[in-house]
């Protein structure tokens, strides 16, 4: 059994394959899924796939790359997540890439949802790039960490080093890798996935996005994430068996509320 713990389905080209998208993830073994939230726009999308289905869960939060959309309150990602189906606050984060000039809204927001967590005790989907240094640090002031009484979270999508991924760790971090582990020339990131501790790691698509080998250039979508379980289970010498359920254990731990 598989879990994605970070896709899109709510996407349009996603959604318009939905019957096709779920039989995929039952054929491969993927017993659930977790659709995240990108913008408040968009949400009740995302909640309702996952009233509908019962193996759908979803978060609730906005994306750090969505400039022009309304900017949640914590008060805003609170109410919204009182819904036994919404597990987790995010994808928030930064992002230092795609935007330029003066982020410093993209630091509000990112607090704004770290308190939320703090406030509902649902962990954090946190997305990083070219932009750990101030990710780490915010989360530390801010006590996002289960080390400071937060709920923790995950560090999805991860791209970064062995370093920021230890930083993360320490404070109750897990650690998820999408496709991109599976590319060959993603040599630095394999060198991490070898390092993480299984204990720590979630596995992800982040459909429909990033497909892995042998996929690659395709459209992604949750049915996909064997492949990178099998991935990391060659990286580590490890059979698929024990990854596919360690990580399975690890996305119940964490986003404890589906219990």
């Amino acid at each position: 059994m598989y879990i994605d713990s970070h896709c899109h389905i709510n996407f349009p080209e996603l959604a318009a394959r939905l019957p096709e998208i779920l039989a995929k993830m039952s054929e491969n073994q993927v017993s659930h899924a977790l659709c995240v939230s990108v913008d408040l726009p968009d949400f009740p999308q995302v909640l309702a796939l996952a009233e509908k289905y019962p193996h759908i869960y979803a978060s609730v939060g906005v994306h750090p790359d969505y400039e022009d959309t309304p900017e949640p309150s914590v008060e805003d990602l609170v109410r919204l997540s009182n819904h036994p189906k919404i597990v987790a606050i995010g994808e928030t984060g930064l992002d230092y890439y795609r935007l330029q000039g003066d982020l410093e809204w993209q630091r509000e927001r990112f607090r704004v949802h770290i308190r939320a967590s703090r406030a509902t005790g649902k962990p954090l989907i946190i997305h990083t790039r070219s932009a750990s240094e101030d990710t780490i640090r915010l989360m530390r002031e801010e006590g996002a960490g289960t080390d400071a009484g937060g709920a923790g979270g995950v560090m999805h999508c991860f791209t970064e080093s062995l370093e920021v991924a230890q930083a993360a760790m320490a404070m109750g971090f897990y650690i998820s890798f999408s496709g991109i582990v599976t590319f060959k020339s993603a040599k630095d990131l394999q060198a991490v996935a070898l390092a993480v501790p299984l204990e720590r790691m979630l596995i992800e698509t982040d459909s429909p996005y990033l497909a892995p080998v042998p996929h690659r250039g395709k459209m992604n979508e949750p049915g996909f994430v064997v492949h990178v379980a099998d991935y990391l289970a060659k990286l580590k010498g490890l059979p698929l068996d024990t990854v596919a359920q360690q990580t399975t254990d690890n996305f119940f731990n964490l986003f404890n509320s589906i219990h």
